[in-house]
């Protein structure tokens, strides 16, 4: 009987243990409201052109919004903050308006094509502009300029301009 209590004491454990990350529910985009600011830099978000970006973070009810992808990255790219994300969103700007992005247009931002360094300006200078396909990214880099990224290839040294 003893061990039988054991076991069922364990048992849970054993099990939550076994589940990977990619049992965490798919996270969805919040609202970005009128009066929402930049987690980084404190400007009104929707007052501004461009690509914005979310980070959710694991047990916080807060999803840091932001006025520009760049400043998601600068932020998620911080070692204190990349353990404690569970997913991070950006528009998708092949679907959506640059000078208006709507939120129904998020997308992961693990699996979106970047373009740096393209002429069209976004919050505080040139945008890393976010999209759902390479082919989408390509087309705009190849209209506006830029190089065409993975989520990978952003690193701090790119943000930096190096």
């Amino acid at each position: 009987m003893k061990k039988f209590i054991i076991l069922c004491l364990i048992l849970p454990s054993l099990f939550a243990c076994s589940q990977s990350e990619n049992d965490t529910p798919k996270q969805q985009a919040e609202i970005i409201n009128q009066h929402d600011r930049c987690h980084q830099c404190g400007m009104m978000i929707k007052k501004y052109p461009g690509p914005k970006g979310q980070v959710h973070l694991r047990g916080e009810q807060l999803v840091p919004k932001f006025c520009s992808t760049r400043d998601m990255f600068s932020f998620s790219l911080q070692p204190e903050n990349q353990r404690q994300i569970l997913s991070l969103m950006v528009h998708n700007m092949a679907i959506t308006d640059w000078d208006h992005p709507v939120d129904s247009s998020f997308i992961d931002a693990k699996t979106a094509w970047y373009v740096y360094g393209t002429s069209k300006l976004a919050v505080m200078g040139p945008a890393i502009a976010s999209f759902g396909t390479k082919e989408t990214a390509e087309q705009f880099a190849k209209e506006f300029g830029g190089a065409v990224l993975q989520f990978e290839d952003i690193t701090l040294e790119v943000l930096a301009g190096y």
